[in-house]
């Protein structure tokens, strides 16, 4: 019998070693990843990346079985969002943020949503503080700048909610250039 191809994925878990909430240990989180036999597991922060090779090619699939494994090892509910390592790569290649000046008070972020949300937002919109800005969604991904010399209290994650659901989670762009070195 022929053994199916591996590919390579990136989990996003949601919600979890936030302000000394939901607490996940890297190395359980792995070893709970093997348990469900995936290979090459890599976490990467403590913020719930996960790069991993499974031959499973059904993301949805694959994201309710670690969801699920996971809320029931740790207790409480892990929302994952997976994209392919290569969705993860044509991301960074795309370079969205070229053109943004990142000094000590920008950041850069990129949402990534669990389903293809329809939105009338016109881009790029910009909140009502002026701090947080919405670039572009693409392939699932919102990407968006915060300026904190605007605001220290600025309502991005309440305006993404607003617009797209809690079905998201979000990473500093930064995150993404070290999961791409990884993968």
């Amino acid at each position: 019998m022929k053994s199916e191809a591996l590919k390579k994925y990136v989990a996003f878990l949601r919600g979890i070693n936030v302000g000394g909430h939901h607490k996940v240990p890297m190395a359980d989180l792995v070893k709970e990843m093997k348990h469900l036999h995936f290979d090459n597991v890599v976490t990467l922060l403590n913020s719930g990346n996960i790069i991993f090779d499974s031959s499973n090619a059904n993301i949805e699939e694959l994201e309710k079985m670690i969801s699920d494994h996971l809320e029931q090892k740790f207790g409480f509910p892990i929302p994952t969002i997976i994209r392919t390592a290569q969705a993860i790569e044509i991301l960074f290649k795309w370079n969205p943020f070229q053109n943004i000046t990142v000094t000590k008070d920008i950041r850069l972020y990129v949402s990534f949503l669990k389903h293809e949300t329809e939105s009338n937002l016109l881009l790029p919109w910009t909140g009502e503080d002026l701090s947080y800005t919405i670039m572009d969604i693409r392939e699932g991904a919102i990407l968006s700048v915060l300026d904190l010399s605007v605001s220290h209290t600025p309502k991005a994650m309440e305006a993404l909610e607003k617009f797209f659901g809690k079905d998201i989670t979000t990473r500093n762009w930064n995150t993404i250039e070290r999961i791409v070195k990884k993968i």
